[in-house]
């Protein structure tokens, strides 16, 4: 009994800060899109990330398209995470090295995913509302489109296919396998508490 209340103690305090750090790398991902800044979903982004963000911003300006903040804020939000499930489940604290990988690998993942979410939307809506004006179908647009439009210019439709979203997610798998994957083994924390596999 203990031991499963232990487990779903943990998938709670991981999907939570999981929650958080996919809302921040959002954030993230809205900045490196150039999204419109006015769209209400954007907005709440902004409100829901600001009282961690901004005060970060006054140390680590945007590097152009990076909003460096934004994946900082990540970071921290992962290890805090880490650093409760922990001292919480194991009783000791790993290596701060470990942990500073970790959040990284954590912060990675949360983008890859939404990138691959993202994707699935923009495919949805290609079909079934090609035209939509709400803020989230244009919000999905503005994200995807500095990943699909130098793939549509190296593979030109075929008629009425457009190839590009299966090579985009090859290219999202291939990340999330190769470099989250990699950086989760250099951690050397279990793949369940970094991205939650």
């Amino acid at each position: 009994m203990g031991s499963q209340m232990g487990s779903i103690g943990l998938t709670l305090i991981n999907t939570l800060f999981n929650l958080f750090v996919f809302v921040l790398m959002l954030r993230f991902a809205l900045h490196a899109s150039r999204a419109d800044y006015y769209n209400p979903m954007t907005q709440g982004v902004v409100k829901a990330t600001g009282w961690l963000v901004h005060p970060l911003q006054r140390l680590l300006r945007p590097i152009g398209r990076f909003d460096l903040a934004s994946l900082v804020a990540a970071m921290l939000v992962k290890i805090a995470a880490l650093l409760l499930i922990f001292l919480l489940f194991a009783g000791t604290l790993p290596p701060v090295l470990n942990l500073l990988i970790a959040g990284f690998a954590g912060a990675l993942n949360a983008l890859v995913k939404i990138y691959f979410f993202a994707l699935i939307v923009m495919i949805i809506l290609s079909w079934v509302a090609p035209r939509a004006d709400h803020p989230g179908a244009l919000l999905v647009i503005q994200v995807t489109e500095p990943i699909m439009s130098p793939l549509r210019r190296v593979i030109p439709p075929l008629g009425m296919l457009d190839l590009s979203p299966i090579v985009a997610f090859i290219l999202i798998n291939l990340i999330d396998s190769i470099v989250v994957g990699s950086l989760v083994r250099a951690s050397m924390l279990p793949a369940r508490v970094v991205v939650g596999y």
